[in-house]
């Protein structure tokens, strides 16, 4: 049997194949473009590797966009089809479970078939990845980093993948709070893969969480090397310079990079959409004006109310509806999310809490409901962490509870919230946290004083 770049024995025959196969794994682990131009020459080549069939349907899964079930369901049958045929490896096997369990509803069954590709090989970078990825839409941090780590001691300094582990566990560092850590290991990861586009943005995670704008703004433009090869993962490193000036209140050049970076192309990607419409509200709640910029998101977010494929995709699909005043489309996301907390299963309970609350929360802050509005966010609140996503990238939302209860004079909350927001960034205040703690304690003084007269 051949082996790949991981180390790992395949059920491939053909040595172009195999260097396609190791093409694929290069491209998903640096987010590079080239994954599905090498996914493709592997399976014209060797159209019986199941395990190629199913990572071209856990990627579209992945997508979350319900018209692409049915690619997934295909690469599924395609997958079972090659098994038929014998001759795959055990890990081979266990990655096609994982593509059936995920189609089944049960993504967390997913992330128990790559941990058990792990115990095969703790050196399978690409199950390590995948897992990793997959965990993340999760919003399990804790697992992230539990399961990372445990691959460790597999890829030492001889291993040609080592920096991308280093990269993701970076990024479970900084999930998990450990700042120092985080930043220390992916500027290493930096050094052992040049282009670890995961381990620079952990690193400007960091620089974000902290409040060290500088230096994030300074490691982005230093590095290109490290995400300028990248898809639509390149957008998201723009987004992440664009908050560093947006702390710095720098509105001009965050509006710049919104237009020529962030959506110079206005793909309807629900990762490029959360990074357009988060940044977008974080700069209305600043008082900035953004003109007719929510109009294109809006119309691309109202086609999908009904995809009901990731709660975090919905929220931002959500923010770009409330933020153009659509409302038979706000309504319409409502209802079905309503709908879908009827339903059971585990990707339903997330719907449960805290979608349906999220959901409720955001269209009454668009409709200037704030006691409504925050009444919703604060509920649904404690499960933020639940909907996936980073902590930077949850936090618009925790920054429009915190602006819903001040106008809704929920004083005492508020305050709450942002210190627990607050101390989750290592206890440095940034420029939205002093300025919201200056904004209630001005209101506690003019209510002093009106119960003074």
């Amino acid at each position: 049997m051949l082996t790949d770049t991981c180390g790992c024995q395949v059920s491939i025959t053909d040595a172009r194949a195999l260097d396609a196969w190791n093409g694929v794994i290069h491209a998903v682990l640096s987010h590079g473009q080239a994954a599905p131009h090498h996914l493709g020459i592997l399976l014209d080549r060797e159209p019986g590797f199941a395990m190629g069939h199913a990572l071209k349907g856990l990627s579209a899964l992945m997508l979350a966009r319900r018209e692409l079930l049915p690619a997934a369901k295909t690469a599924s049958d395609a997958a079972q089809a090659a098994l038929t045929q014998g001759g795959a490896t055990l890990r081979e096997r266990v990655w096609c479970q994982a593509l059936v369990d995920w189609l089944k509803g049960a993504p967390r069954k997913s992330v128990e078939a790559m941990e058990e590709a792990l115990r095969l090989n703790p050196a399978d970078t690409i199950s390590m990845k995948l897992g990793h990825g997959i965990r993340f839409i999760l919003g399990d941090n804790h697992g992230m980093l539990r399961s990372v780590e445990a691959t460790l001691a597999a890829h030492g300094r001889d291993h040609p993948l080592r920096g991308y582990v280093l990269g993701c566990h970076a990024f479970a560092l900084e999930e998990t709070g450990a700042y120092c850590a985080a930043e220390r290991t992916g500027l290493l990861a930096l050094r052992y893969a040049s282009d670890d586009a995961w381990g620079l943005h952990a690193v400007a995670h960091v620089y974000d969480m902290t409040h060290r704008t500088d230096r994030g703004i300074a490691l982005i433009d230093d590095n290109a090397a490290a995400w300028d090869h990248c898809n639509n993962f390149r957008f998201h490193v723009w987004w992440h310079k664009a908050l560093l000036h947006l702390d710095q209140r720098d509105y001009a050049t965050v509006l710049d990079l919104y237009d020529t970076k962030i959506r110079d192309e206005h793909t309807d990607d629900f990762r490029d959409i959360s990074n357009a419409t988060s940044l977008l509200m974080r700069l209305e709640l600043e008082g900035v004006s953004i003109g007719n910029r929510w109009e294109e998101l809006a119309t691309l977010s109202a086609n999908r109310t009904q995809d009901g494929c990731l709660v975090f995709a919905d929220l931002h699909y959500m923010l770009a509806l409330v933020g153009d005043g659509r409302e038979t489309a706000v309504q319409d996301m409502i209802n079905r999310v309503a709908r879908d907390a009827e339903r059971m299963g585990e990707t339903f309970d997330v719907v449960r809490d805290p979608g349906v609350a999220a959901t409720r929360g955001l269209a009454a802050f668009g409709e200037g409901n704030y006691g409504t509005a925050f009444d919703n966010l604060f509920a649904a609140h404690p499960r933020f962490q639940a909907m996936g996503g980073s902590h930077a990238q949850r936090d618009i939302f925790e920054r429009i509870t915190i602006d819903a209860g001040i106008r809704a004079g929920r004083l005492e909350q508020v305050e709450l919230v942002i210190r627990q927001r607050t101390a989750r960034r290592a206890g440095v205040e940034d420029a939205f946290a002093a300025s919201r703690m200056s904004t209630v304690s001005a209101a506690r003084q003019v209510a002093r004083a009106y119960a003074a007269e």
